[in-house]
């Protein structure tokens, strides 16, 4: 029941939303997102305390064709509901900080798009998991194509089209496994598209080699992964800022959590068989971000290209099939998400404050802005992954699980770290510390409103680097379930 809760109430909100307006539409939002992120809290604390708890919900849905509204929560699902229900109230608050035409339909969408995420994770019925996955495109459509920038409406085709095609194949995949679970002859209702019977299915090597490419298909576009990724640096700085949080800091993360739990386990013959190309593509976009990122002189396009270069080491772990990989892929989509949303965000105050992106035009800022210097430089080093923050054990972990793999790409996808330093470590030079601007003597710094976002960022990035295990303790039973899945 539980579950069914954190997946409507956000909906319920934004339906709300739609006939409110002024303080009052902001009020709901944010009061919506801080219980949702209250519930996903206590279901955490439950969790923890009892050492279960699936939350399940099974209701038939579609009997005629064995079709259920299946959904529920294990360690792995759980971590990302509340990275979803944490992230989504202070994206809301960033979004106070501009003034958006029609708001009411700012946030609803905002929140309509939380329902779609949160049914993503938590989905253990195929037709379901699509369901929601399309659910989670239309409000992102919406929100970059109305709100974004001056190339908004090329820049949201493009990735518009990228995401439908491939989830059709997705599509098409899950077809032919549902086709697969019951009888050869008879009713539809003979066949399920539950999750579990996926798992349960024996399907030959060949099946499950093109079976792989028509579900990662879907995934790859999603996270994205190289060569699968064109998309994403236009609609990264194109999109308004809350919009762009909510692609880098959440959805793409619905990549890699489809990838664990749909496409490991359901064709472990097509992946034991795709492994060694798609780790070299991961490994391609790691060193091909980077060196991307270090040309860029736009603030937001420098940090989409650290995103690219990020998310290849993650798909890289996760093709590792080892535990420790696929641990580190869980903690690094935490610390990723704390970490982007963090990034993007002071990139926003900076343009705010200035008008400007352009990093060769910035220079001298931190003589005014002591505060806003030191959040920044905070959640850089997190993504530089120095130790004691989030972003250093999700990475050791990655790298480790890579390694076992194979030392050499180990090695080739630790540069990563030598890489993010240079262009990360440049920027913040050249902005915040370089030869003073025209905007050196009248930027403002931080105001408490701005704290109240990058505070709680903040604290998670230490509590993730402090104390990792708390969070590894929750997703552990179920990437070993995996992986005994994976290996069966």
């Amino acid at each position: 029941m539980l579950t069914a809760v954190l997946l409507f109430l956000p909906l319920a909100a934004a339906l709300l939303l739609l006939l409110t307006k002024g303080a009052t539409a902001r009020a709901l939002a944010l009061g919506a997102s801080l219980i949702e992120f209250a519930l996903a809290a206590y279901a955490a604390f439950a969790f923890k305390t009892t050492g279960s708890g699936s939350f399940n919900l099974d209701y038939a849905w579609i009997p005629s064709a064995g079709i259920n509204f299946h959904v529920g929560m294990d360690g792995l699902s759980l971590l990302l509901v509340l990275l979803t229900t944490f992230l989504v109230p202070l994206i809301l608050l960033s979004a106070f900080k501009h003034k958006y035409d029609n708001p009411a339909t700012f946030y609803a969408l905002v929140l309509f798009m939380q329902t779609g995420l949160i049914g993503v994770f938590t989905s253990l019925d195929a037709f379901l998991f699509y369901f929601f996955w399309e659910v989670a495109l239309i409000p992102i459509y919406f929100l970059a194509g109305a709100w974004g920038g001056e190339r908004r409406v090329a820049v949201t085709l493009k990735f518009f089209l990228y995401t439908v095609v491939g989830s059709l194949l997705m599509l098409a995949g899950f077809v032919y496994l549902y086709l697969q679970t019951g009888p050869a002859a008879g009713s539809l209702a003979a066949h399920s598209s539950e999750l579990s019977a996926f798992y349960s299915l024996k399907l030959s090597a060949s099946e499950q080699s093109w079976l792989f490419w028509l579900i990662f298909a879907a995934f790859a576009v999603k996270m994205p992964i190289f060569p699968f990724h064109t998309w994403q640096p236009d609609t990264y700085t194109e999109s308004p800022a809350p919009a762009t949080m909510l692609l880098s800091g959440i959805m793409l993360k619905m990549g890699i959590y489809g990838t664990m739990r749909w496409l490991l386990p359901v064709v472990p013959l097509g992946v034991s068989q795709w492994q060694k190309p798609v780790i070299i593509l991961s490994v391609i976009g790691i060193i091909y971000g980077a060196i991307i990122a270090i040309r860029q002189r736009d603030v937001k396009r420098l940090i989409a290209y650290s995103s690219l270069s990020h998310v290849g080491l993650m798909a890289a772990g996760v093709f590792s099939l080892t535990q420790i990989g696929l641990q580190g892929a869980t903690i690094q989509m935490l610390a990723h998400g704390v970490n982007v949303v963090g990034m993007f965000f002071i990139a926003d105050a900076i343009e705010r404050r200035t008008g400007t992106r352009h990093i060769p035009d910035l220079g001298g800022l931190t003589r005014r802005t002591p505060i806003l210097s030191v959040c920044f430089l905070v959640m850089l080093l997190s993504t530089v992954a120095l130790p004691l923050t989030g972003g250093f054990v999700g990475e050791f972990l990655l790298l480790a699980g890579v390694y076992q793999y194979n030392a050499w790409v180990g090695a080739i996808a630790g540069l990563t770290i030598i890489f993010s330093a240079v262009y990360l470590l440049r920027m913040f030079q050249r902005v915040m510390l370089g030869p003073d601007s025209s905007f050196s003597e009248t930027i403002t710094d931080l105001t408490g409103g701005e704290l109240l976002i990058l505070v709680p960022l903040i604290a998670l990035v230490f509590w993730l680097g402090l104390f990792p295990g708390s969070f590894l303790h929750i997703s552990e039973p179920a990437v070993t379930g995996l992986l005994t899945q994976v290996g069966r």
